[in-house]
């Protein structure tokens, strides 16, 4: 079951679901606008965060952002008729990739045969949609190319491209006054792929943008949000599994040695389907 949450003075967000891949919602209540962050995976999931969000007193967004294209961030979009919405503008030719698309059982079967679509999310979206399936893809109204300031009067957001191998039209929110830094997918492998992966060079270039950004609080889409510290421990990690991909060629045992003789223990389950993914994307 979802809860809703409030950090700081101004963010608000809505707890993911895994079963249905229902992602983070966030809503970012200034005090002449509000901005919600993503869009959700369907109506019912938009409806039912802004049903709660309503029943506390904060009105419907007048802006709400794509953090990038896939479908469980972006279904939902349908339920704002009278929001400006706002993509980057590689999020907005990748939506217009999926207008053609039937979403019944039979095609996402097929998509997943052909390898253009994921199980994972095709059953999710089977979960989602069991009684009614009227997806509508819904383009956003305004796109930018790297960066775009919004300010909600006393808080501001600065909505950045920042790319990354889970989808490279990723854009990540910043919530300057509350240092809260809404990360959206970014971090998270390229599950699009053959083999589950994560490459040295674009992991790496992803990380030194984040760590560019001054905050407290973060927000990964699929997990609860993280202080600094856990930001920094999770940085560390992908920093040094990169590291030893490189200097160990790709070799999965290799690697593990010297991350052992590094942490001076066993790798942890994550730590090993870490490893695993940077060697599918070595």
């Amino acid at each position: 079951m979802h809860s809703i949450n409030k950090v700081g003075k101004s963010f608000w967000y809505i707890t993911p679901i895994s079963e249905t891949d229902r992602p983070i919602l966030g809503m970012v209540v200034g005090n002449n606008k509000t901005l919600m962050i993503d869009a959700g995976n369907s109506e019912d999931h938009a409806n039912y965060f802004l049903k709660e969000l309503l029943n506390r007193g904060v009105p419907n967004p007048d802006m709400v952002v794509l953090t990038h294209w896939h479908w469980d961030h972006i279904f939902g979009l349908s339920a704002l008729p009278n929001t400006v919405s706002i993509a980057s503008k590689i999020t907005k030719g990748e939506m217009e990739k999926l207008i053609p698309f039937s979403w019944s059982d039979e095609a996402l079967d097929a998509r997943v045969k052909e390898g253009t679509e994921i199980e994972f999310c095709a059953k999710a979206i089977k979960e989602e949609f069991n009684d009614h399936r009227d997806i509508k893809i819904v383009l956003p109204d305004v796109t930018f190319e790297k960066r775009v300031e919004i300010d909600l009067g006393g808080v501001t957001c600065i909505v950045q491209y920042v790319g990354g191998d889970h989808a490279a039209d990723s854009v990540i929110v910043y919530i300057k006054e509350e240092k809260i830094l809404f990360l959206g997918d970014c971090i998270y492998p390229n599950m699009y792929s053959e083999k589950e992966n994560y490459t040295i060079k674009e992991t790496l270039r992803l990380l030194d943008e984040l760590e560019s950004f001054d905050a407290d609080t973060y927000i990964p889409s699929h997990q609860k949000p993280i202080s600094k510290e856990e930001f920094n421990q999770e940085v560390a990690k992908l920093r040094t599994i990169a590291k030893y991909t490189d200097i160990c060629g790709g070799d999965k045992q290799k690697i593990i040695e010297e991350y052992e003789k590094f942490v001076k223990r066993e790798p942890t389950e994550d730590e090993r389907v870490t490893i695993d993914d940077f060697v599918n994307g070595y």
